[in-house]
């Protein structure tokens, strides 16, 4: 384990980068990039606060990756036109 200080379970209402998933719950996360890839995808759960909170569908109890509605919506409109494209080059 790092010496940084480990940050409180969302239980105690506090969402953070790098949680748990499975602290999240396990309702309402969707495959919105879904594939021929046998199940191995990106899940993605809209927080009430409006934040996306993002795993790994083969580990969903593995860190959730959290962004702010502006980062999220960057990347997304990024992506449409073909800014992420050098990753499949």
């Amino acid at each position: 384990m790092s010496d940084h200080k480990r940050q409180p379970p969302a239980s105690t209402g506090h969402i953070y980068n790098g949680m748990p998933a499975g602290e999240l719950g396990t309702e309402g996360w969707r495959k919105p990039w879904s594939g021929p890839n046998g199940g191995n995808c990106v899940e993605a759960l809209k927080l009430a606060d409006g934040r996306v909170a993002l795993r790994q569908s083969t580990d969903p109890e593995g860190p959730a990756l959290i962004y702010t509605v502006h980062e999220i919506e960057t990347f997304i409109s990024g992506a449409k036109r073909g800014e992420a494209d050098f990753l499949f080059a």
